[in-house]
Parts: C-alpha cells; sequence; structure tokens
C-alpha cells in the first residue's frame, strides 16, 4: 500500500465537518483508505466517527494510505485543506 504523511490545516482538527467530508469522499470513492497519527494505528477513513477518533488536531501529521492512488491523493489533499472555511 501507498502511504503519505500530510498536515491537518482545519483549523479545529478533524472533528465532526471535516471528518465527515473526508468520509464522505472515501465512501464515494470506493476504495479502502486508512488514516493514522505518525506511529499510531490506522483507522478506516470511510468512517467520520473512526476519523475524530484520531483526536487529529490541527498542524497533526497523519499518515494516508490506500491502494488507489487517486483516492490517495485526493485524501491528501482533503486533509491539507482548512475544510472548515
Amino acid at each position: 500500500m501507498a502511504s503519505t504523511t500530510v498536515t491537518v490545516a482545519s483549523t479545529i482538527g478533524l472533528h465532526a465537518r471535516p471528518a465527515n467530508i473526508i468520509a464522505e469522499t472515501v465512501t464515494d470513492s470506493g476504495a479502502e483508505v486508512t488514516l493514522a497519527l505518525v506511529d499510531g494505528e490506522p483507522v478506516d477513513a470511510g468512517s467520520a466517527l473512526m476519523i475524530m477518533t484520531l483526536g487529529a488536531a490541527f498542524g497533526t501529521d497523519v499518515v494516508v494510505t490506500s491502494d488507489d492512488p487517486n483516492a490517495l491523493e485526493l485524501v491528501a489533499k482533503l486533509v491539507a485543506t482548512d475544510l472548515d472555511a
């Protein structure tokens, strides 16, 4: 699986709104994507609740992993975007 590390850009972190946007995107893509804190356990990025359990605050590095390069790139871009704006 390919992975990339990105920094959370949402000012309040990966809370309900950003987590929901990411989860919907993953679900729509049909790909398996996980998110994890560096050296942490991965969670299903298709679940907003699981994303919120990461506790990823603004400025936290998050590892995005997927076998689907398009889904990987899209989710990485979402994490690196302020989805609260």
